[in-house]
């Protein structure tokens, strides 16, 4: 009797080649090979026909589907991913709604599968499970918090360092601008804070990291020198707690995208940098999708700011029973001409008020914005300058 091998395509061998033999029944052979009597003679109906070939596996999935996705999508998909390497299947999906009819167009899942198949989805690192962070400042409408940040320097083919300024809204994700500076400086942010506010109308808040030239943990409530021209302008700076980019992860995820497309090679100098900048800018507001937009674009989103940006700083006028007192180039102001309380040099040349609270306590303010207390009676004990305390004395 036969034994029994491994292969399924060597027991179909056997099974003819003893059948052949014509030694046992069809009756034995299905008892040893443990196999119907129909299945026996569909083996041996399939090799008088085509032979040995005919003992192979068929293929059973049929030659017409009709759920099959309609090769002109699928030539679409492909084509759209060429375009745009770094997105995958929920935007490129979005996109074939241009392009595509709405019935023909399939679930997200089976364009992921198109793109498997063709060797186009790159397998993501795995990273650690971590407790969601929820945005510190999470506005409800367009231009109540814009979010700016200098994105990580890189370097170009020329082998000086590129350091791109970005301002984005952090409604509607609408990115202002990239511009590529060759230092992270208060000259060349004003600058091109300047421009995007003469275009797109001011906010009500910025939010910002605590580095150059935005913030500093040292500085009274972190106010810089930029700022303080913030305040000037209606405008309320706010940071996010040191060393938590999280705080602001919208615009760090911005970061990441920019980083791939423009700095992954890198340009050679900074004219064609800005190229990049300036391109990545128009891509991700009109064309890519955002989840957090139920899939719709920035621009789609983003409506300009009613508050016009003002070319001349308006004059302030403090309430009448304040103190009002000039910072000087050292940074302090004169206290009852013998005394001097240190403030900061970011305010040189500019009038603060002081309102009195009772035991010697006064507030500061610079404008309509609090900025801490000082104690007029440590003052006298003392008889040397103080510095202003965020915290009641």
């Amino acid at each position: 009797m036969p034994r029994k091998v491994t292969t399924t395509m060597e027991q179909k061998v056997e099974f003819i080649c003893e059948w052949l033999s014509q030694k046992y029944t069809i009756t034995e052979l299905c008892r040893v090979f443990n196999i119907s009597r129909p299945t026996a003679y569909k083996m041996i109906n399939r090799y008088e026909n085509l032979g040995i070939e005919g003992l192979r596996q068929r293929n059973k999935s049929p030659n017409n589907h009709p759920n099959r996705t309609p090769e002109i999508v699928v030539k679409n998909i492909l084509k759209l991913k060429e375009k745009h390497s770094l997105w995958g299947a929920k935007k490129i999906r979005k996109l074939l709604f241009n392009v595509c009819h709405e019935k023909d167009i399939p679930s997200v899942v089976t364009v992921h599968n198109i793109l498997s198949r063709n060797g186009l989805v790159k397998p993501q690192k795995r990273c650690k499970r971590v407790k969601p962070v929820f945005p510190v400042f999470d506005p409800k409408e367009c231009n109540e918090v814009w979010s700016a940040d200098y994105k990580g320097k890189f370097l170009m083919g020329n082998k000086i360092y590129c350091h791109p300024l970005t301002i984005a809204d952090s409604r509607s994700r609408f990115l202002f601008t990239a511009k590529g500076h060759y230092h992270e400086n208060l000259k060349s942010a004003k600058t091109e804070f300047a421009k995007v506010f003469r275009k797109y109308g001011i906010p009500k808040q910025l939010h910002t990291d605590n580095g150059s030239p935005f913030g500093s943990v040292r500085a009274i409530q972190r106010f810089t020198q930029l700022s303080y021209w913030f305040i000037e302008l209606g405008i309320m700076p706010v940071f996010s707690d040191p060393a938590h980019p999280e705080q602001n992860g919208r615009h760090e995820r911005m970061h990441r995208d920019l980083k791939a497309a423009c700095a992954k090679p890198s340009a050679y100098d900074l004219k064609a940098q800005q190229r990049r900048l300036n391109h990545f800018v128009k891509e991700y507001n009109n064309i890519r999708p955002h989840e957090a937009l139920d899939m719709e674009t920035p621009a789609a989103i983003h409506c300009f700011s009613t508050r016009p940006f003002p070319e001349r700083i308006p004059a302030f006028h403090y309430d009448s029973s304040m103190k009002i007192m000039k910072v000087t180039q050292n940074g302090a102001m004169r206290w009852k001409s013998y005394y001097w309380v240190y403030l900061t040099a970011a305010l040189k040349g500019k009038y603060v008020g002081a309102q009195e609270m009772g035991n010697g306590i006064w507030k500061v303010f610079y404008r309509n914005v609090f900025l801490g207390f000082f104690d007029e009676q440590n003052i006298r004990n003392k008889q040397v300058s103080i510095r202003l305390s965020q915290n009641m004395v």
